[in-house]
């Protein structure tokens, strides 16, 4: 196994590296998906705005059938509601039909609110009706994304809901540490999912000489070193890739660890270089 099991505030555990399927072709995807698959991944991540949920569904749904040792709990599979599908109604709709696309998987294992864009009264709707599909079992566990503090605590401070977010997924890499919201995050027991966390390759070419000396010393390339710096943040980094030689390598960070010192010198922290949209802050 190349990654570990984090146990959620859920109970439910989920494989500490996803895939993170965002900006990959339609046409590409479920190759992608089996092969990763095939090398080892059982963690992926997708959303309606990402236009492939179909294709990582079918690539998952393939690969189950082709291995039959696999089982279907064994794969953890995230989709997201986008602003659109946010709001009481509009969400039970577009949970409806993720279920009917869902077919063979079944059930959705992560079920997350994109961002907080449509307003406190929506997320607080869409919330709620996440919390009765996780009632009936269409769900296996609920959170959001993008989310700043305060929007987390308007749902924990909400009398009629029940079920704290599992995950709040954000971008994190050492360029958008975001340390106050992920520390404040684990400490209620909310798992922190870091997307773009190789910065979609901006930074991966900067001929940093801290960086360049712990990549010689463990003979790793700059994306190994951000997971595992991601990794031992504690956070699950969601790295991305078209490239299926990269599949295998994203995963390969198991057998070394970066020292505090180490740890010290990727961090950025007086950098603020979101690649992503920023909406932590929205009201």
């Amino acid at each position: 196994m190349s990654y570990r099991l984090i146990q959620l505030n859920s109970g439910n555990k989920i494989p500490s590296i996803g895939l993170g399927c965002y900006d990959i072709p339609r046409t590409q995807t479920s190759k992608i998906v089996y092969e990763a698959l095939d090398v080892g991944y059982r963690h992926f991540d997708t959303a309606v705005l990402y236009g492939n949920e179909q294709e990582v569904i079918d690539g998952i749904a393939k690969y189950l059938k082709d291995h039959p040792e696999v089982k279907r709990s064994d794969v953890f599979y995230t989709t997201k509601l986008w602003n659109s599908q946010l709001g009481t109604a509009n969400t039970e709709k577009a949970i409806d039909s993720m279920m009917q696309q869902i077919g063979p998987l079944k059930y959705i294992d992560l079920l997350l609110i994109h961002s907080p864009l449509p307003g406190r009264e929506k997320r607080l709707e869409s919330y709620k009706v996440m919390e009765q599909a996780l009632k009936q079992g269409k769900v296996k566990n609920i959170g959001v994304s993008n989310y700043g503090q305060h929007h987390i605590e308007e749902i924990l401070k909400d009398p009629e809901i029940e079920t704290p977010p599992a995950i709040n997924q954000i971008e994190i890499s050492p360029w958008c540490m975001r340390q106050d919201l992920a520390s404040w995050c684990l400490a209620k027991d909310i798992h922190v999912e870091a997307y773009a966390p190789l910065t979609h390759g901006y930074k991966l070419q900067e001929d940093s000489p801290n960086f360049q000396e712990i990549m010689k010393k463990y003979n790793k390339s700059p994306a190994q070193i951000l997971i595992k710096w991601s990794l031992q943040k504690g956070y699950i980094p969601l790295p991305k890739t078209k490239t299926p030689s990269r599949l295998k390598s994203n995963l390969d960070v198991n057998d070394f660890e970066l020292t505090p010192e180490e740890m010290v010198l990727v961090d950025q922290p007086d950098a603020y270089e979101p690649t992503d949209w920023e909406c932590t802050n929205a009201p």
